[in-house]
């Protein structure tokens, strides 16, 4: 009855005795009953402790290095130490700078200024412009991972020639938000990045706000956000955004984690560009606002979010 009901999705007749006889003798559950496993000889409580205290010790010993010390299989250390333990090998993240104790004070003040913004206004964070500089390259080397290819057991590696930057370059500057780019723009040739064309900048942005954002411009809600760069921070600069009463966000000190610029957007700009040789900086430039113009408004929603 139940092949001719289900077909092939019917269980075997064997199975079916099997079910029955053990529905019969008062089974009542369909889920796998827990059974006794293969008895472990190595991950005992006495193992696991001192691996741990070896690991504590000395973050930086080898898998190959604990089996040797404990005598113990190389798989089995390595068992213990990612499903026993839950530790995990990582390498080091490079930052700009070690910080003080008074730029890791400002770094949990202007973290903590934040959290608590957003806590009593959740559109805080979808008001907020961000935006950064950056030197994009006429040739900058491919990445580790992009210069890597699949190749047989037999085959010798790749080999690519030790190559270094271009000196020729050009520096996009560019603002954004929850929904998307507000403005960019190239640094022109022979000019520095000094106050005087940081407040040219900031005059620019506004302008772009008032026409793309009309209505945090409406009623002067959005907020302000860019690192402390000498240019950034200078008193003519201050004096203007308080002219026109601009809120801005306090950046802390050398933490590029916390500039989405940084963690977010130059990196997916330059990754598609690296490799590539262009003929003049009219090239870098039309190449860069073609890789701006694809990234999709849910990018920037992620980042934000994120």
């Amino acid at each position: 009855m139940l092949q001719k009901a289900h077909g092939k999705l019917c269980l075997l007749k064997t199975q079916t005795y099997k079910w029955y006889k053990a529905f019969k003798e008062g089974r009542e559950k369909v889920q796998d009953l827990p059974r006794a496993g293969r008895p472990s000889t190595v991950s005992t409580d006495e193992n696991i402790e001192k691996i741990k205290k070896m690991i504590i010790d000395n973050r930086r010993l080898s898998v190959r290095e604990v089996a040797h010390e404990v005598e113990m299989s190389h798989m089995s250390v390595h068992n213990i130490l990612t499903e026993v333990l839950g530790i995990r090998r990582v390498a080091a993240r490079l930052v700009p700078k070690e910080l003080n104790f008074l730029q890791k004070e400002h770094r949990k003040a202007a973290a903590e200024d934040m959290i608590s913004r957003v806590s009593s206004d959740f559109t805080f964070v979808k008001r907020i412009v961000t935006g950064d500089k950056t030197w994009v390259y006429e040739y900058d080397m491919q990445t580790s991972q992009q210069s890597s290819e699949y190749r047989l057991e037999n085959e010798p590696n790749p080999k690519k020639p030790r190559q270094r930057r271009s000196k020729i370059k050009v520096m996009l500057t560019v603002f954004f938000d929850y929904r998307g780019v507000v403005h960019s723009e190239f640094l022109p040739d022979g000019q520095t990045v000094n106050k005087e064309y940081y407040l040219s900048v900031m005059r620019r942005l506004r302008e772009n706000i008032r026409r793309k954002r009309p209505d945090v411009w409406k009623n002067n809600s959005w907020i302000l956000h860019h690192d402390n760069a000498p240019s950034y921070t200078s008193i003519l600069v201050h004096e203007f955004l308080a002219k026109n009463s601009t809120n801005a966000i306090e950046q802390a000190p050398y933490s590029p984690d916390m500039a989405p610029c940084d963690c977010f957007l130059f990196p997916k700009l330059k990754l598609p560009l690296r490799g590539r040789r262009f003929e003049s900086i009219e090239a870098i430039k039309e190449n860069l606002q073609k890789e701006l113009k694809a990234l999709p408004s849910s990018a920037f929603k992620k980042c934000f979010e994120d």
